[in-house]
């Protein structure tokens, strides 16, 4: 076995931790496969015999792509009004998938979180509080001081200690999430209310073909409002997984309309973050399954 065949093994015997780490770093599946593709072509022509340990070694290299790719995306990207990280979804027909499985205990929620982090506090809470890679490497990889990386994940922590704690009842938060909807489609403001928390969040990203529909709407009355409006969607909607999630996907005559990610907590929606970005949604390449609607 030459050289780079036997990295080429390597690299895809790690494949499913880095796009873990890719993914939570940018937030975005299309992108997580382009800083794998980057990641390999920088190490394929390596002597990596002497490399102790494979998996750290190969962490480290994504993380710089990573890094190098939020740096960029903070610098091109067009300031607009919402941004709803890209959703990972799984029907409960398909049973587990290496996506589904990747989006596990990372809800949107989180994400809008980490969204909001500069690239090097995204960087350095990733790699040590989730995948505990020690900060002396991390620092090598930001090119600071270890304390220097130490103050990047505590600020960051910080931030994410906020960020709404889905609970672990995937049954409970599906039957919080019909009720919802069943209450949408009858225009039960009560019914509504009764399923959102006080100080409930709604996202709505409808990127640049859509920008008229994103909005951030905060408080249970002003969502419920909002959503009651939607009542006709009703038989367009199908549940999904998402991200780890009871989530649903809104699909009128087969084509994709919205992916709703809900984060429930202690029985009540706290956060509803929707995309109904056509361009993004058309990348998701979702195969809808049908409804009675269709």
């Amino acid at each position: 076995m030459d050289e780079r065949q036997w990295l080429t093994e390597r690299f895809e015997q790690h494949r499913s931790h880095l796009r873990a780490v890719a993914y939570r770093m940018l937030g975005s599946v299309s992108d997580t496969d382009d800083a794998l593709q980057e990641a390999w072509l920088r190490i394929r022509d390596r002597d990596a015999a002497s490399v102790e340990n494979m998996q750290a070694w190969l962490t480290t290299v994504v993380a710089r792509v990573c890094l190098n790719m939020l740096r960029a995306r903070r610098n091109r990207r067009e300031e607009l009004s919402v941004r709803v990280p890209d959703p990972v979804v799984s029907f409960e027909e398909d049973g587990p998938e290496d996506e589904a499985l990747l989006a596990t205990s990372v809800g949107l929620a989180l994400l809008v979180v980490l969204d909001a982090l500069t690239p090097a506090e995204r960087l350095a809470f990733v790699l040590h509080d989730v995948f505990g890679v020690p900060f002396g490497e991390i620092a090598t990889v930001l090119d600071r001081s270890e304390e220097a990386a130490q103050q990047l994940a505590s600020r960051a922590r910080r931030r994410v200690r906020n960020s709404p704690e889905p609970d672990r009842d995937l049954a409970g938060q599906r039957r919080v999430v019909d009720a919802f909807f069943a209450a949408s489609r009858d225009g039960d403001f009560d019914g509504l209310l009764n399923v959102l928390a006080p100080d409930v969040e709604l996202r709505i990203d409808g990127g640049v073909l859509r920008e008229e529909a994103s909005l951030v709407l905060q408080g249970a009355d002003a969502v419920a409002r909002h959503t009651a409006t939607y009542s006709n969607l009703y038989p367009f909607v199908r549940p999904a997984m998402v991200n780890g999630a009871a989530g649903a996907v809104v699909g009128p005559r087969g084509r994709l309309f919205s992916v709703m990610a809900f984060t429930v907590t202690e029985g009540k929606i706290v956060q509803i973050d929707a995309l109904v970005d056509p361009e993004r949604l058309a990348q998701l390449d979702l195969r809808l399954p049908p409804s009675s609607g269709s």
